[in-house]
C-alpha cells in the first residue's frame, strides 16, 4: 500500500521555488541572486540608460512600491539577438559587466533592432559606466557635506542672468552635494530693467536686501542652513552688496562662471597668477580702491570722478583678463590679502571717510570682496559700476558704516 505524503499549508510556495531552481539550470539566461543584488546596488535602483534615471522601485503615477526593473543584456544571450554575443565569452553573458538595470521602455528601445541599431555595445557600456560612477561619487560623499545652493542674478546691461540650478548642483560635486532639490533664489525676475535705467540700483539693492532677510537670514537664525554654495551673475556693485550681506559668519563656497570652457566647475589644474597691491604715495585726497582683475583700469578714469588728488589703492594681477580666477586656492589668497589692506586704508584715511570702490573683477572676486567687509570696523563704501553707455564709471550704491 502506497503511502502519500500530506501537504502542509506552506507547500504552495514550492511552486515558486521550483521555478527558481529550474532557472538556475538554464545556463543561458540565469542571473545569480548575488549578481542581481550587486546590479541593483551599483545602479541605485535607477534606470541606467543615459538621460532616463527613472526610479525602478515605485510607480511614477501612484508612487506605490513596485519592482519595475529589468535586466538588459548588453551582448545578447542568443547568437542572433541584439548586438549578438561574439565579442564575449558565454561565461560572462550573465555577469555584472554585461548587465544593465533599465526600465521597460529603455529595454525595448535598446533591443529593438537585431544589431542594436543606434545602441551598440560600446555605447551601452559607456552609459553603464557613467551611471555607476556617478552613483558611487554621490553616495560616497560624507553626510556633513550638504550645502544649500544660493542663486542671485540681475541684468547686466541688456543681458539677463543665465543661472541654472542643475548646472550649479553639478558644480558642487565631489566636495559637497545639494541640501535641497531647489535653490535659495534671490534673483530679480523682472527683466525689463537694466543698470542703465533710472532707479535700477535703488530697486535692486532694496530687493536683494529684502529677499536675503526673508530667505537666508531668518533660516540662518533658525539653524536651517549650515553651509551655502553661492552662484552670482549680476552687475558688480550688487555682487559686492551680496557678499557684504553674507559676511563671513556663515560658511560659504563662492563659485565662478568660467568662460573657457563655460562651466561653474573649478578646473582640476590651472595657473594662478599672483596678486599685486599698489599703494598711493600721498593719502591726502579721497580714497579709492580699484579691483583691476578682469581688465586694466587707468588712474585717469578714477581722477575724472574723484579729482586730481584721489588716493588710489589698487589690487591687480600681471595680466588682467576675464578668466583670471581659476581655482578655489586663488580666490582664498585674494580674500586673505584684503583684510590687512582695508586696515591700512583705514589707518591712512580714518574710519568715517567714505571709501570709493571701483570693481572690475570676476564675479567670485566681487562677492568675496564684499564678504571680507566688517560692518562695525570698516569705512563706509561707495560702489561704482562701469556702464559704457554712460561714458564710464557711474555711482551705483552705498554701504554705510554698520551695514
Amino acid at each position: 500500500m502506497a503511502v502519500h505524503a500530506i501537504r502542509s499549508p506552506s507547500r504552495p510556495r514550492q511552486t515558486a521555488d521550483k521555478r527558481y531552481l529550474a532557472a538556475a539550470h538554464d545556463v543561458t539566461r540565469y542571473v545569480a541572486p548575488h549578481i542581481e543584488r550587486m546590479l541593483w546596488g551599483k545602479a541605485a535602483g535607477r534606470c541606467e540608460f543615459a538621460g532616463c534615471n527613472k526610479p525602478l522601485w515605485k510607480s511614477c503615477v501612484t508612487q506605490e512600491q513596485v519592482n519595475l526593473a529589468q535586466k538588459a543584456h548588453i551582448y545578447s544571450v542568443s547568437n542572433d539577438g541584439p548586438r549578438g554575443n561574439r565579442e564575449i565569452s558565454k561565461h560572462q553573458l550573465n555577469k555584472l559587466g554585461n548587465l544593465m538595470l533599465v526600465c521597460h521602455t529603455c529595454h525595448r528601445k535598446i533591443d529593438a533592432k537585431q544589431d542594436g541599431g543606434r545602441y551598440p555595445a560600446a555605447l551601452l557600456q559607456r552609459m553603464k559606466a557613467a551611471h555607476e560612477q556617478r552613483i558611487e561619487l554621490v553616495s560616497g560623499i560624507a553626510a556633513d557635506k550638504k550645502s544649500h545652493i544660493l542663486l542671485y542674478g540681475a541684468n547686466v546691461g541688456h543681458h539677463s542672468s543665465p543661472l541654472n540650478y542643475q548646472e550649479a548642483a553639478q558644480a558642487l560635486f565631489p566636495a559637497r552635494y545639494p541640501a535641497a532639490d531647489a535653490p535659495i533664489e534671490l534673483s530679480t525676475l523682472d527683466g525689463a530693467f537694466s543698470d542703465r535705467d533710472p532707479g535700477f540700483w535703488r530697486r535692486e539693492a532694496a530687493s536683494l536686501a529684502r529677499k536675503f532677510d526673508q530667505r537666508v537670514r531668518e533660516r540662518l537664525a533658525a539653524g536651517d542652513i549650515g553651509h551655502l554654495s553661492v552662484f552670482g551673475l549680476a552687475p558688480q556693485p550688487l555682487l559686492v552688496l551680496l557678499g557684504s550681506l553674507l559676511g563671513d559668519i556663515v560658511p560659504a563656497d563662492i563659485y565662478q562662471r568660467h568662460r573657457e570652457p563655460q562651466t561653474w566647475e573649478w578646473p582640476a589644474t590651472a595657473p594662478t597668477p599672483p596678486f599685486e597691491t599698489r599703494e598711493p604715495i600721498a593719502t591726502a585726497g579721497p580714497p579709492a580702491i580699484v579691483l583691476a582683475l578682469s581688465a586694466t583700469v587707468t588712474h585717469d578714469r578714477i581722477i575724472s570722478i574723484l579729482g586730481n588728488d584721489a588716493s588710489i589703492w589698487t589690487v591687480t594681477v600681471p595680466t588682467p583678463h576675464n578668466d583670471v580666477i581659476k581655482s578655489r586656492e586663488q580666490l582664498s589668497r585674494f580674500r586673505s590679502l584684503l583684510r590687512p589692506l582695508f586696515d591700512r586704508i583705514k589707518v591712512a584715511h580714518g574710519q568715517t571717510t567714505p571709501l570709493h570702490v571701483f570693481p572690475v573683477a570676476p564675479v567670485s572676486a566681487a562677492i568675496e570682496f564684499g564678504r571680507t567687509r566688517m560692518p562695525k570696523a570698516d569705512m563706509p563704501w561707495r560702489l561704482y559700476d562701469q556702464v559704457n553707455a554712460r561714458g564710464g564709471f557711474v555711482f551705483a550704491l552705498s554701504i554705510p558704516n554698520g551695514a
